[in-house]
């Protein structure tokens, strides 16, 4: 039975962070000096990548998020291990994120990175996150549409390693502690807990120990993100904007121009007054000695529907 939708400030938190539009909001609203500005937009600049999309299900899908229409995203966690490199390396988590500022509401989507696909455009089926590895943002997000055979407008790559430069920078972060573990010389007690940025980096990357496996992975790794956004929306942190940003545009890659981001500032500001969060749920099964995740078309069929009518798309 797959985990039914929740309202979640947590879902909040993770689409600002995640978009940078944090720091971007800091200073449109804030009115703070046009250098400032221009830091932004030169992060929001280099952070920038297209991508050259030859397998889309939908060719003629014209999505404009500086006019507000709903839009979708993929969302990619990159652990490549090395600081500023989200080049190569698997998308260890992966979310589908449906923004719709009529409905004024968001859906996440999480997918379970041993989940099996025809990976688009390799010829092959094999993990989903394989795709990243084998063909960048592009395969990833070919890949991602295929299966769920749902449109994706953009994406967001976000290298793990550089969360543990951003926290250090914030001075820390504090969550809400459910499993107690080690992993890589770090100590994690139940409760509330004080993180810094290798403590956080190692808290979002154990997998093996969680007795959900990839799905606690997941959950803890929206724990981080949502504590970066408590410190990085705090005043007291707009002195230390500049080396922030830094961390960020060393670390994150997008499709979506700084015009764009500022749009999702401007005007999807209600978009997330209601957030829905969900799982793509699948069971386990061996392949060649090799542990998989496989997706029931039910399952599949269900994450679809709710997905095309968050998007207003009419079948």
């Amino acid at each position: 039975m797959a985990r039914r939708s929740r309202k979640s400030s947590i879902g909040k938190k993770i689409m600002w962070t995640v978009f940078g539009v944090v720091i971007t909001l800091v200073v449109i609203v804030g009115g703070v000096s046009a250098k400032v500005y221009f830091d932004v937009k030169g992060a929001a600049d280099k952070a920038y990548h297209a991508v050259d999309r030859k397998n889309k299900i939908d060719p003629t899908r014209e999505v404009e998020v500086t006019e507000g229409d709903p839009f979708s995203i993929l969302l990619m966690g990159i652990d490549t291990g090395d600081y500023g490199r989200i080049d190569q390396g698997r998308s260890d988590s992966m979310m589908f994120v449906a923004v719709n500022p009529r409905k004024e509401s968001t859906r996440i989507v999480s997918l379970e990175r041993d989940t099996y696909a025809e990976i688009v455009g390799h010829g092959t089926e094999d993990k989903i996150n394989h795709a990243y590895a084998f063909g960048g943002p592009a395969m990833a997000m070919d890949t991602v549409e295929k299966l769920l055979n749902v449109p994706i407008d953009h994406y967001i790559s976000i290298n793990m390693a550089g969360i543990k430069t951003v926290v250090d920078e914030i001075g820390g972060i504090d969550i809400s502690n459910d499993i107690q573990f080690t992993y890589e010389g770090s100590t994690f007690a139940y409760g509330k807990l004080h993180l810094n940025g290798e403590e956080a980096l190692h808290y979002s990357q154990m997998r093996k120990e969680d007795p959900r496996g990839d799905y606690g992975r997941q959950e803890r790794q929206r724990k981080v993100i949502a504590a970066i956004a408590d410190k990085a929306i705090d005043i007291n942190n707009v002195t230390r904007y500049k080396s922030i940003l830094d961390s960020l545009g060393d670390n994150i890659q997008t499709d979506l121009s700084f015009d764009e981001m500022v749009s999702l500032a401007q005007k999807y500001r209600d978009s997330f007054k209601k957030i829905e969060m969900d799982q793509l749920q699948g069971e386990g099964f061996m392949k060649d000695g090799v542990s998989y995740q496989d997706v029931s078309q039910v399952e599949l069929d269900r994450v679809k529907k709710e997905l095309d009518k968050q998007l207003d798309i009419v079948n």
